[in-house]
């Protein structure tokens, strides 16, 4: 039996993303992204409710993201995600899911020159064109 571990969302980029070098000089791109879910609730209420996501980008997309991205653009991210456990400073166990991002699309018209060889992250995608 396959196994799948694939995740797709369109939100805003809550912060400027955070790009970092590993040991061996790999670029690695960090933000947050906020998506919405408005619902009525039984009594009849408009609610709405934000999820954040963390997501990690590496090599040339990291860098573009770093690029092309700041805080309030509209992206559409897909990948998989990861658990990343480590020990703080005060003894604690923590974890954190991440979205590990093999595909960033920049959905919202803030003016970026394309970079050589790419579709230009201007380009506005209809509905229809997302691959779900």
């Amino acid at each position: 039996m396959a196994n799948l571990n694939k995740v797709m969302i369109i939100g805003n980029v809550g912060g400027d993303p955070e790009m970092r070098y590993t040991p061996s000089g790999s670029p690695v791109t960090s933000f947050s992204i906020a998506t919405n879910r408005v619902y009525t609730s039984p009594e009849g209420e408009r609610k709405q409710e934000t999820e954040w996501f963390n997501v990690v980008t590496w090599n040339k997309l990291a860098e573009t993201c770093n690029q092309f991205l700041t805080k309030g653009r509209q992206a559409f991210v897909e990948g998989r995600l990861q658990t990343r456990s480590w020990e703080g400073q005060d003894g604690q166990k923590r974890s954190k899911v991440e979205i590990i991002a093999n595909t960033v699309l920049f959905l919202d018209r803030q003016g970026a020159a394309p970079l050589p060889g790419e579709a230009s992250p201007q380009e506005e995608i209809e509905p229809d064109e997302l691959p779900f």
